[in-house]
């Protein structure tokens, strides 16, 4: 017998497998079954539900407080344990109605039901009696049931200790305990970012998705009028007739639903966290989104989005047929007519202006594969590098930073390895909201495992209130404050000597480098202390593994590469690379940003990051494409920033934007809609008439990630595959398929018949991806980049060497820039912007449906407690915020979370949005806009102020109650509790 195994005695049955598994697991790999309630894989025993008794080596216990070990003996069916069982059961059904035909979550995911049926339980021992409070329905996506509610504890567990928000908890003591958010009762208004965490772990049907209600089941649409008495008669019957029969019809008509059920892995379509789960379809109604433990970047965790964010998907504005335009107006077209309109379009510049007149935008939310085909057309077709994707906005500079020291362009390890470390520290990122999986892991180790956690950011957020050490830093500061912190490494005796000897070049350089950087000059810059600085740099020092996490707050300056440089200097002189718990990590801030890039949409490297100025490299790729090397290009093209730059001057005359908010999310929109307005041609491919698609001539619907088959690569690297759940609405294509259209109108028949051989086609060339394969990537699998020629996948970067011709790292000396933008006597105040957590970019996919848009409905600018006094400004007066571009007008929140004179305001809202106040000033090392450095001018103006600019319904006005588990004992400790097999006198309590 090996050591991970072992052999148990279950009900005088020898059975052999895991050792130190939870019992319940072990019994279910087994065929065999414990009754359970409160037990579930993602969650510790919460004791809770009394169902699991069993006998231990001849002591009762409950089931799910058991591992196995070699030589453990259970009895779960002695008379004394099936009574314990029995009453347990008895006690959650005088909570709990189950009148399961009728229940929308009989489908075969409800354990209390399930539980019920295997137990064959004769007849309820408590009368069922309704509770006094009703069901709360005031949350956009789910409701609580506290009638259904059986007290189990699940959903606090996992609000408290896994996604760590902490709203909910029980109050043992009450008359009628129930679960409260907030220690109140109403959902609406408490601190809950309606993740659905609760919802997902959540064993009946108390907790439940607004989508599963009220016609999940072929009985459950029925008007209450009639579904109640209906449910009365039923429960009326139970004493005389038994359970049994009402469960054999419940069982009946779950068979029934499965039928029409459809369960589909896919990817999330939002964040770079890449979040994985199943969609649940019945034809075009998604159902639920449901998380899973086996989902390799998120396991059973979700955010407002990735639950619920799903309302586009189906939305009556989706375009669902090619447009062309024709004199100003728009028409309907065929695909025959649109793809031929395209190719010509791009013909006849090409032939009049040449390939290097037109310019390729991919799209960071579609696929891998997708990806590769836009450059693909562009390189081999045209003979441009002009192609590009978002990350010129947000990443470039983190990937940029990390090329020059320590060579890949990506995060250093995984999601969980995060967990290991000893300090996290973030920058630049409103990490709970931008990234919420990836926070709820940190959170879970900040809470639970001691890890220390220092944020630094101009602005107060979640993370910030739960750090052990927050700088308000000055905005565009922190090279300088990440330079100081080296200085004081090597001063202080915190640099890793021997690492730096062995594994690092242009130590002494580097050195030498930071003599600016003491922390009086921090201070005077950056804005923080002396002490605050001194503070950093010991905790830092003193730290046995530090990762850091960063995000648009660092790339989004004049000098964001250099900054994004810095942090990564300071990872290497303090040892903090090739280790588990160390690293650096650029947050991605849209689900396949990484992707796009990783596989060849930027303007100076084919996929794989294979510089296209590298002879070798474009060999390589012009044998597999069966062309000569002199066809490919051998020079950089423009990418996005300069594309715009080219077409406002006239040198770039058409352009394909596949997927992007271009006319929205591009910094000075005003030059931006100029620049379209002169292009000969344009092509837009998208799911909605986005403000960029209005500048087009041919307009081409796509498909959204549930429509069609592809892959993506998360923050971490990470490959994961997704699979349609639905048909592509109305007449709109998976994006692929039109390119590979596109490509055969232009002479190129590619004949791809699926997505897995376009990434075949990638993987057999670009050396990173060489052991890529869909069959590596089914069900939950994934492949972590580079992967070698077996599959192999390398999770933790830089273990033995980095990725540099002689396995070292470089020490990237830098001197200080200040921002190119600063406040001044005309425009005296920051204008700071970021996304919300319910949000995403331009609001074309949150916006639809209308639930998310309730909780922050309004544009509005967040301003200091006392600017606010200074400026005699009162929450929701509208002021004018004027830069050297353009003005806007928003109602004011007051809030403490800025402070100074460093406003904030969300860049989701409005027609024009933020960036009619941007300018072009950019990182001139990757052209990456300067969204964050805005100055202006604030100015109340004479309008009726907006009530609640914020809603007081919205999260952010609650009061989290944390708690450090689910405190059952509270339970047992009342005098009337009594163990069962014990009969109680309050069942409705206990």
């Amino acid at each position: 017998m090996s050591e991970a195994s072992c052999s148990i005695l279950y009900n005088g049955e020898r059975l052999t497998g895991a050792v130190n598994q939870p019992l319940i697991d072990f019994l279910q790999l087994q065929g065999k079954k414990l009754p359970h309630v409160c037990y579930h894989p993602a969650l510790p025993p919460l004791k809770s539900c009394d169902v699991c008794w069993a006998e231990a080596d001849g002591e009762k216990v409950r089931g799910c407080t058991l591992s196995t070990r070699d030589g453990l003996v259970v009895n779960s069916q002695n008379e004394m344990m099936q009574a314990a069982q029995q009453e347990g059961m008895d006690r959650l059904l005088q909570r709990h109605e189950l009148y399961c035909t009728v229940c929308e979550h009989n489908t075969a995911d409800c354990t209390l039901h399930d539980t019920v049926a295997d137990m064959h339980i004769p007849i309820q021992y408590y009368p069922y009696e309704r509770k006094p409070a009703e069901k709360d329905t005031s949350n956009p996506f789910y409701t609580y049931d506290p009638d259904q509610c059986i007290l189990c504890g699940r959903c606090v567990e996992a609000c408290q200790n896994v996604e760590v928000n902490e709203t909910l908890s029980i109050d043992y003591q009450s008359p009628h305990p129930r679960v409260l958010w907030d220690g109140g009762t109403k959902i609406a208004g408490s601190s809950c970012v309606s993740c659905g965490h609760c919802v997902t772990v959540c064993p009946c049907n108390a907790l439940l998705e607004k989508t599963m209600q009220p016609d999940s089941g072929p009985f459950t649409a029925m008007e209450p009028d009639l579904k109640r008495p209906l449910i009365d008669f039923v429960k009326s019957l139970e004493p005389s007739i038994g359970m049994e029969p009402i469960t054999g019809v419940s069982l009946i008509d779950n068979a029934m639903r499965q039928a029409e059920i459809k369960r589909t892995k896919t990817v999330c379509t939002y964040c770079g966290v890449g979040c994985s789960f199943e969609i649940w379809t019945r034809d075009r109604h998604i159902m639920k989104i449901q998380p899973v433990a086996e989902a390799p970047a998120n396991g059973i965790s979700t955010c407002i989005k990735g639950k619920f964010g799903w309302d586009f998907v189906n939305s009556p504005h989706r375009l669902t047929t090619p447009l062309i335009r024709e004199n100003g107006q728009f028409r309907p077209a065929s695909w025959d007519e649109a793809l031929q309109r395209v190719a010509e379009g791009l013909r006849n510049v090409e032939r009049r202006h040449g390939g290097n007149a037109i310019g390729f935008i991919g799209s960071s939310k579609a696929s891998n594969e997708e990806a590769y085909l836009t450059q693909k057309i562009a390189r081999l077709i045209f003979k441009t590098n002009n192609v590009d994707n978002s990350s010129r906005y947000c990443q470039n500079p983190a990937t940029e930073g990390l090329f020059r020291t320590v060579g890949y362009g990506g995060d250093a390890g995984t999601i969980r390895d995060l967990q290991k470390a000893d300090l996290i520290i973030t920058l630049g990122s409103n990490l709970a909201e931008n990234h919420p999986v990836i926070a709820a892991h940190i959170k879970q180790s900040h809470k639970h495992q001691g890890q220390k956690l220092m944020v630094v950011d101009p602005r107060r957020h979640e993370m910030a209130d739960r750090a052990d050490c927050f700088l308000r830093i000055r905005p565009g500061t922190d090279m300088v404050w990440a330079s100081a912190m080296a200085k004081y490494a090597f001063e202080q005796g915190y640099a890793d000597l021997p690492f730096l000897e062995q594994r690092v070049n242009h130590v002494e350089e580097y050195k030498a480098s930071l003599a600016p950087f003491t922390l009086e000059f921090a201070s005077a810059v950056t804005g923080l202390s002396v002490d605050e600085l001194q503070e950093a740099a010991e905790l830092i020092g003193r730290a046995e593994s530090v990762c850091i996490l960063w995000a648009m707050g660092i790339t989004q300056h004049s000098h964001g590469a250099d900054t994004n440089t810095a942090l990564s200097n300071l990872l290497l002189v303090t040892g903090n690379y090739g280790r588990p718990g160390t690293g650096g990590y650029p947050m991605r801030g849209h689900n396949n940003v990484q992707g796009a890039s990783d596989f060849g949409c930027l303007s100076n490297v084919y996929p794989g990051y294979e510089k296209v100025s590298d002879p070798s490299s474009r060999e390589k790729w012009a044998r597999a494409w069966h062309v000569s090397p002199e066809s490919l290009s051998d020079k950089p093209g423009a990418d996005n920033f300069l594309m715009v730059q080219h077409a406002h001057e006239g040198t770039i005359r058409a352009m394909y934007v596949i997927g992007e908010e271009t006319a929205f999310s591009d910094a000075d929109s005003t030059k931006v809609h100029e620049a379209f307005s002169q292009l000969e041609f344009m092509v837009v491919q998208d799911i909605f008439m986005s403000r960029t698609a209005e500048f087009a001539d041919v307009v081409l619907p796509g498909c959204p990630s549930v429509e069609k088959e592809g892959t993506f690569v998360n923050t971490e690297r990470r490959i994961q595959h997704f699979s349609p759940a639905l048909k592509p609405l109305g007449d709109s294509r998976p994006d692929w398929a039109i390119l590979t259209d596109v490509a055969a109108r232009l002479g190129h028949h590619w004949h791809y018949p699926n997505p897995g051989a376009i990434m075949a086609e990638a993987a057999g060339i670009a050396e990173i991806f060489s052991g890529v394969s869909y069959e590596n990537l089914v069900g939950w699998q994934s492949q972590i980049w580079p992967v070698t020629p077996d599959g192999k996948s390398t999770p933790l970067l830089y273990t033995d060497r980095f990725h540099f011709p002689d396995g070292k790292a470089r020490l990237y000396p830098l001197s200080w820039q200040p921002p190119m933008e600063e406040a001044n006597d005309d425009y005296d105040l920051l204008l700071n912007n970021g996304r919300m957590l319910e949000h995403f970019q331009s609001t074309n996919q949150t916006g639809q449906g209308g639930r998310i848009m309730s909780l922050s409905p309004n544009w509005f600018v967040e301003i200091s407690p006392e600017l606010a006094a200074e400026r005699q400004l009162s929450e929701g007066e509208w002021v004018s915020l004027r830069s050297r571009r353009g003005n806007i007008e928003v109602p004011v929140v007051v809030t403490s979370r800025v402070a100074g004179n460093v406003l904030f305001i969300p860049i989701h809202h409005g027609k024009e949005g933020i960036n009619s106040l941007t300018g072009d000033h950019h990182d001139p090392d990757v052209n990456t806009p300067a969204y964050k450095e805005i100055a202006v001018k604030m100015t109340r103006i004479g309008r009726h102020p907006q009530p609640n600019p914020l809603p007081t319904h919205n999260f952010r006005y609650g009061q989290r109650t944390p708690v450090s588990h689910l405190a059952v004992e509270e339970k047992w400790q009342q005098q009337g509790y009594r163990e069962p097999p014990e009969h109680s006198d309050h069942p409705e309590k206990y």
